[in-house]
């Protein structure tokens, strides 16, 4: 009997265990469900996603190319605006070379009239820069009327005259 008793015992904590067991196996599979359709979910919104950026990479391509049309559209300009720059350049060191000729002239006629008043001529040595400058227009504007130079010199000073004329009107 006492074995008997003792195989019911085991057989009946044997039945428990399976009962336990298979609750377990439920929810591990209930579980494993979710997990499935999570992950099902995740792979269609990452294709989506995928989708959207494919597109996105596109469009930046595409502005990237059309940017880069238009800067090559715009080298031409800029060449242009670099060459303006430089001829305004020459023509303010023109303007700047005819005005120290024109301030040269006034200096030398100043100096000439002071000069005849003391009948004494002394030798001008200039000392600086710019009275080497005015020295050498002055010897232009000086040299005898046959002289081109000094002719040339005469239509430069016209010309800054109507370029700047022409530069007030057009700044009114």
């Amino acid at each position: 009997m006492l074995t008997q008793i003792s195989v019911a015992i085991i057989a009946i904590a044997f039945a428990i265990l399976v009962f336990f067991l298979i609750k377990t196996l439920k929810a591990a599979t209930s579980s494993l469900d979710k997990v499935t359709q999570t992950l099902q979910e995740v792979q269609t919104t990452i294709d989506e996603l995928s989708y959207e950026v494919k597109q996105t990479i596109r469009n930046t391509n595409d502005i990237t190319v059309d940017v880069q049309h238009k800067m090559k559209q715009i080298d031409p300009v800029m060449d242009t605006v670099k060459n303006l720059g430089e001829a305004l350049s020459e023509v303010t060191f023109a303007v700047k070379q005819v005005s120290s000729g024109v301030v040269s002239k006034f200096n030398q006629s100043k100096a000439n009239t002071t000069m005849k008043k003391k009948e004494v001529q002394q030798p001008v040595v200039p000392m600086t820069a710019q009275d080497r400058t005015f020295q050498s227009y002055d010897s232009v504007y000086h040299e005898s009327k046959s002289s081109n130079a000094g002719k040339w010199l005469n239509y430069v000073d016209v010309a800054a005259g109507v370029w700047s004329k022409f530069r007030r009107q057009k700044a009114r």
